[in-house]
């Protein structure tokens, strides 16, 4: 487990992360959502041991990870701009990772290069972007470390990459227990992989679920109700998040579970009703909003 318990850092005058504090379950995906500048990076830096907090503590399942070496071994840090020894290619990048983290997985790390076309004697500096992007990733499963920590990771990735890398995810994790987590600022990019999610603002921590959780506990109702007696008496019974009502028809997003939403409906006539998913989108809406933020001009621009 990764434990952040009150953790702050202030570069100069400005104070990048503020008591910040999540808890990161072993074989989950984690994912840390947060617009640039919120404090993403310089939280995942402190977690791989790269920067030093100012205050709190962060612990790798109990060990101090700062200055300690067998704490940062079960981790592997990939930031936004990867970062490539000069005029090296592929095969450099795994002698020398080979030496770094004893349990590389060498036959794997070049099956991953044939399959995703990365010529392994070729110049690194003369990759594309996606095509670093590609390389890091794959340097960071085949490291064998519990926990992978990546900045942006799908950040420049065409679609079928990415879903290519979650596919590789879910087979190490599935293998040996491999816990990624991953920051973005794109929400969206986040909705299909993630088990808990924490956002991220002005260094703070805004809001951290588990995400099974967040969509078991808030549902999405549209209804047409008979007479303005069932609405009344359904609006008074239920736990409202949002009301949206366009002529006749009400757009309801609820906190509870869904049967005992449901069971509350079935006591009332209604002309049309249908209980609909929810994206992560509209979850992190909701929640956010309940607290006073606008999430919309947080993360979705």
């Amino acid at each position: 487990m990764i434990e952040i318990r009150n953790v702050s850092k202030t570069f100069d005058d400005s104070k990048a992360v503020d008591n910040v504090s999540v808890s990161i379950k072993e074989n989950t995906v984690f994912g840390l959502i947060g617009t640039n500048g919120a404090g993403k990076s310089t939280v995942l830096r402190m977690v791989a041991g790269v920067l030093e907090q100012d205050e709190g503590e962060i612990a790798i399942d109990g060990l101090p990870v700062f200055d300690n070496m067998e704490a940062k071994r079960k981790i592997y840090f990939i930031a936004d701009e990867p970062y490539f020894f000069a005029n090296s290619n592929a095969v450099d990048m795994q002698k020398y990772l080979s030496t770094v983290y004893p349990e590389f997985a060498v036959s794997d790390y070049y099956t991953y290069l044939v399959n995703f076309g990365l010529d392994k004697k070729r110049k690194i500096n003369t990759y594309s972007k996606g095509m670093k992007k590609q390389l890091a990733l794959i340097c960071g499963v085949c490291s064998g470390t519990k926990y992978l920590l990546c900045d942006e990771t799908f950040d420049g990735l065409d679609p079928v990459m990415r879903q290519g890398i979650k596919s590789i995810f879910a087979g190490e994790m599935s293998k040996r227990g491999m816990t990624p987590v991953i920051a973005s600022h794109n929400l969206r990019e986040l909705e299909d992989i993630c088990d808990h999610v924490g956002l991220l603002h002005k260094g703070g921590v805004l809001l951290s679920k588990d995400l099974e959780d967040m969509k078991c506990n808030i549902q999405k109702v549209q209804c047409v109700f008979k007479s303005n007696e069932d609405e009344a008496r359904v609006i008074a019974s239920l736990d409202i998040m949002k009301n949206e009502k366009r002529g006749s028809l009400n757009t309801l997003t609820v906190r509870g579970n869904k049967a005992e939403i449901l069971a509350i409906f079935a006591t009332v006539n209604t002309v049309f009703f249908e209980a609909l998913p929810l994206s992560l989108e509209e979850i992190f809406i909701s929640e956010t909003e309940v607290v006073g933020y606008d999430i919309k001009k947080l993360i979705l621009g």
